[in-house]
């Protein structure tokens, strides 16, 4: 298990988001399409009801800052919400990381997007170096302590689910690829259709009725269409809707 160290003396002044390095410097900074995409259709379909939008707090790819002791380490999860923190509206206020002791809240959610290089550490499959950072499955399990962690690899379809009880994950048992989440009244499962011209199978958002949580883009299509049928019926009755 993760050893903390003593707390930091009172008077030591911690370093904020703006001293903290907020670009990623491992080999392959650069993500490939389905690390852009998929983490697009989580944000644009995770409206929890039970919470406003304002504090509601969405990343991808941004460094977590997590150990007051050793401020330079973090994790950079591929998509993680923090529920009960203010979302900035003001461009030249949006974070450049998220850092732990100044926010004081953790993440509700990570999701992890595997792909062959990191699938052993997203897992919890590798040990710990000494003098080196703890892995990612430490962090989230034992530090921040993660309510849920999720990792999807997008080569066998599979959707896998952990959630923190007492100090150590445990896998849930899905049913047909889904979870529902009373604590947001929100369910994630695997839906296959069309996203961004791609087809394939997504993560993606659910409500209490099953129903996929629609994209901006699908609302306007939506909205569009209903709007067709209704001229439409109009025209029918011999009614120009452009009269009205």
């Amino acid at each position: 298990m993760y050893e903390k160290n003593s707390p930091l003396p009172a008077k030591e002044t911690l370093p904020t988001m703006y001293d903290l390095p907020s670009e990623y410097v491992g080999e392959s900074g650069l993500p490939d399409e389905f690390h852009i995409f998929q983490p697009q259709l989580l944000r644009e379909t995770f409206q929890p009801s039970n919470y406003p939008k304002e504090e509601i707090f969405i990343a991808t790819d941004l460094n977590i800052y997590y150990d007051v002791h050793h401020p330079l380490w973090y994790k950079r999860p591929d998509w993680f919400t923090v529920l009960g923190v203010s979302r900035s509206n003001q461009q030249q206020d949006l974070r450049l990381s998220y850092v732990i002791w100044q926010e004081g809240v953790a993440p509700f959610m990570v999701v992890e997007l595997l792909s062959p290089g990191t699938e052993q550490e997203d897992l919890g499959q590798t040990l710990r170096d000494i003098n080196k950072p703890p892995t990612k499955w430490e962090v989230y399990e034992q530090i921040l302590r993660i309510p849920y962690y999720v990792v999807f690899d997008r080569y066998t379809n599979l959707l896998r689910v952990f959630q923190l009880l007492a100090t150590r994950f445990q896998e849930i048992t899905l049913s047909e690829k889904r979870l529902w989440l009373d604590e947001i009244e929100l369910g994630l499962g695997v839906w296959q259709g069309l996203y961004q011209d791609t087809q394939g199978l997504w993560l993606r958002w659910y409500d209490a009725q099953g129903n996929w949580i629609p994209t901006p883009i699908e609302v306007a299509s939506q909205e569009s269409a209903k709007a067709e049928r209704l001229a439409a019926r109009l025209r029918e009755l011999g009614v120009n809707p452009e009269d009205l």
